[in-house]
């Protein structure tokens, strides 16, 4: 598909010109920054800055912090309290750095969730969709293996329950096993590995991230109507856009001041409220937690993970069927694993031929108990495994795999969509200048 038409940059003086030649930076950057963009994008919008500027903040921490940890089991606890204690600004660098993750996917979360209602990984942005749920399985990796690092009890045990899914695989599990950590427990060769990838997995993020960019500057941003710009002309593109800078520029960073400022409120005051008091215990492999979890933003996924067990009907037809290949524990992983995977082939299940949720009102009410849904899952996960909540997460688990596998495909099927804007010129005046609009 043809790019939306736009001036492209002209190097003026000799040096602009030699370096144009060479090496296309300025023309690159020009390029990014005087994007024609959809000039009806919403607040919803501004998240890929959000997330710019936390993988920024990780790397920069990160680097700092690396400066001073020692990664061998006898003194990684020690070096944690040492950064704490005796570096300069260490406590600091250590809490934006442990926060910072945290907002990393509260915007990843809000920034997928944006994408499945306004319909962003509909064609000709699959791939774009596709390197965005690359870069969330490489945060997804990255935080794990971040919150080893302390080697507290959370992060001892923890490293052990999930290393442990590897092991559930039939026939090669228990040597994948083996090969993750190093050896046949958690111990120095796994505290080595996991910092060795926790150090370099941020960095292909970020070459991910800039693939990211790159496909969608390719393909164009979607926009709430979800209605494409107009690309026979540059006049005709010019009604339904406005250039990146200065418009969105200055949009997106009024909406990061807002965030940063309740970000540092949380750094500054109230820093440990999402982790756990046990990774502030040394790790003990004699003494077992009563209660293990990951970190908040893994908790979907683990209380999909814990859902499946043995006495579940599914598991056990599968079992039968399988003659016992896959068991309940692997069955979990498969379900883990598979909850992100039918968020990838979403561009395929999704059947509709309306791009945004806006005009799909059957769709709104089925999202909308996926949002439910989701948070009903993170609360779950954090619970004990017992009483009424595996029944809940059962629940929840069902319905997470029930809308991307027969809702949305059922509903582009049975759905009445509502009328949609003919442009999105039309569409913005509707919004922004009604009065222009009746005067047409």
């Amino acid at each position: 598909m043809a790019g939306i038409p736009h001036d492209h940059y002209e190097p003026k003086t000799k040096g602009e010109k030699w370096l144009n030649s060479r090496l296309p930076i300025v023309g690159l950057m020009y390029d990014t920054l005087m994007l024609p963009t959809p000039k009806n994008l919403n607040w919803m919008w501004i998240w890929g800055i959000v997330l710019t500027f936390c993988l920024a903040l990780q790397i920069i921490t990160g680097i700092v912090l690396a400066m001073h940890y020692t990664p061998q089991v006898d003194m990684a606890f020690a070096s944690v309290e040492h950064i704490m204690r005796d570096v300069n600004g260490g406590f600091m660098l250590r809490y934006l750095h442990a926060n910072g993750a945290s907002l990393f996917f509260v915007a990843v979360y809000l920034h997928i969730f944006r994408g499945l209602y306004y319909g962003s990984y509909k064609a000709p942005r699959e791939v774009t969709w596709i390197i965005g749920m690359l870069i969330y399985l490489a945060m997804m990796a990255t935080a794990f293996m971040g919150y080893v690092l302390p080697w507290g009890q959370m992060s001892f045990w923890g490293a052990t329950v999930i290393t442990g899914l590897f092991g559930a695989i039939p026939l090669v599990g228990p040597a994948l096993q083996e090969w993750l950590l190093g050896g046949p427990a958690v111990d120095n060769a796994t505290l080595n590995r996991f910092f060795s990838l926790h150090y370099l997995l941020p960095f292909i993020i970020a070459a991910l991230v800039a693939t990211h960019i790159w496909a969608f500057h390719t393909t164009g941003n979607n926009n709430p109507t979800g209605v494409e710009v107009r690309r026979g002309s540059k006049a005709e593109a010019e009604k339904d856009t406005v250039p990146f800078w200065p418009y969105f520029v200055i949009k997106d960073l009024f909406a990061l001041a807002v965030i940063l400022a309740v970000f540092f409120a949380i750094v500054g005051f109230m820093p440990n409220y999402l982790g756990h008091p046990d990774n502030y215990i040394e790790a003990n492999p004699l003494s077992t937690p009563a209660h293990i979890v990951p970190e908040w933003y893994f908790l979907p996924f683990y209380a999909i993970l814990r859902a499946f067990t043995a006495d579940v009907w599914i598991v056990q037809l599968t079992q039968f069927v399988t003659f016992g290949i896959i068991d309940a524990k692997f069955f979990g992983v498969l379900a883990m694993f598979g909850a992100i995977a039918v968020m990838a082939l979403a561009p395929w299940l999704d059947t509709s031929s309306v791009r945004s949720g806006r005009y799909r009102p059957m769709f709104k009410w089925w999202f909308a108990l996926l949002a439910v849904d989701f948070v009903v899952l993170t609360w779950v996960g954090a619970m004990p495994s017992e009483g009424i909540y595996p029944y809940i997460a059962l629940i929840a688990a069902a319905y997470w795999f029930a809308y991307f596998l027969v809702i949305l495909p059922l509903l582009g099927v049975i759905e009445k969509p509502l009328p949609q804007p003919r442009t999105i010129e039309e569409d913005f005046a509707t919004h922004y200048n009604p009065t222009a609009q009746a005067a047409e």
